[in-house]
């Protein structure tokens, strides 16, 4: 994400710096995020507000940090998402429980959607990753007929057993062990981590309030209605077990699960983060 507080404090007039940082393809999704800086004025935030409302937009005030709000959200769910497939989930696995949540399509299928060739080099590329191996393979995404997926002529996506093949060489040539992963585990993988981030996000102020992640993430991401949003989600499930489960994570799986103090806060003394 480009730093707003750099590029301010290169003008005359920091206060009047702000992002506008649109989703893809902008004419459709409904969800900007407006990124205030250090400086930012508070009528150049209401200026900005008012311009969202005037183009049909749904606005969520945010910080300046790596991804902003959704997209440092979103790097939880992708960390997670990558390492079990080679722990012994299939791409479809995944992409299913995710699809079954309410999401409208899974991490893979969205990746084959973007291109897996997206930041990659095939000149510098030495098969380190399995996007490596997959590019290398000119498993490109939907683009070139496959990628995690084979695509029809239709675009219409299906399992591929080569790419599972690709994954157990992958995790064989570097003494993974596979297992077997529920579908429970799959959904505690991917969501929970973005609970965690999301705590991170509002100890921080990167946002200011929990149901502006909500909003994030409903309207730029997809996250069923009728589950709320990752916080209010972690709501429902209680944040204790959230906690729990993230504590038992960080001791099995190391430091990437390690819980937000704010959230060890919310646990602690019953905080409720929706007054």
């Amino acid at each position: 994400a480009l730093n707003v507080n750099e590029i301010a404090a290169e003008t005359k007039r920091p206060e009047d710096v702000i992002g506008l940082h649109f989703f893809s393809p902008a004419n459709v999704m409904r969800l900007l995020e407006i990124v205030r800086g250090e400086k930012t004025s508070k009528s150049v935030v209401a200026s900005s507000m008012s311009i969202a409302k005037r183009i049909g937009k749904i606005a969520a005030v945010v910080g300046v940090c790596p991804g902003f709000v959704g997209n440092r959200i979103l790097a939880q769910r992708q960390r997670e998402a990558n390492k079990l497939i080679l722990e012994g989930a299939l791409p479809w696995d995944i992409d299913d429980a995710l699809f079954d949540f309410g999401f409208p399509m899974g991490p893979f299928a969205m990746s084959d959607l973007a291109g897996l060739d997206i930041g990659w080099s095939k000149e510098t590329s030495k098969g380190e990753t399995l996007r490596d191996v997959l590019c290398e393979a000119g498993r490109l995404g939907q683009k070139s007929g496959k990628g995690f997926y084979l695509y029809d002529e239709n675009r219409v996506k299906s399992p591929d057993p080569e790419v599972e093949a690709i994954i157990r060489d992958f995790a064989e040539a570097r003494q993974i062990r596979l297992r077997d992963i529920s579908k429970e585990e799959i959904l505690e993988r991917c969501l929970y981590p973005m609970i965690n981030e999301g705590f991170k996000i509002l100890d921080e102020g990167m946002a200011i309030r929990a149901s502006d992640i909500d909003i994030v993430w409903i309207n730029g991401y997809g996250w069923p209605v009728y589950e709320g949003g990752p916080m209010f989600y972690g709501s429902l499930v209680g944040f204790d077990k959230v906690l729990d489960w993230l504590n038992r994570m960080e001791k099995e799986l190391g430091p990437e699960f390690a819980p937000s103090p704010y959230l060890e806060k919310v646990v602690k003394e019953n905080i409720n983060i929706f007054a």
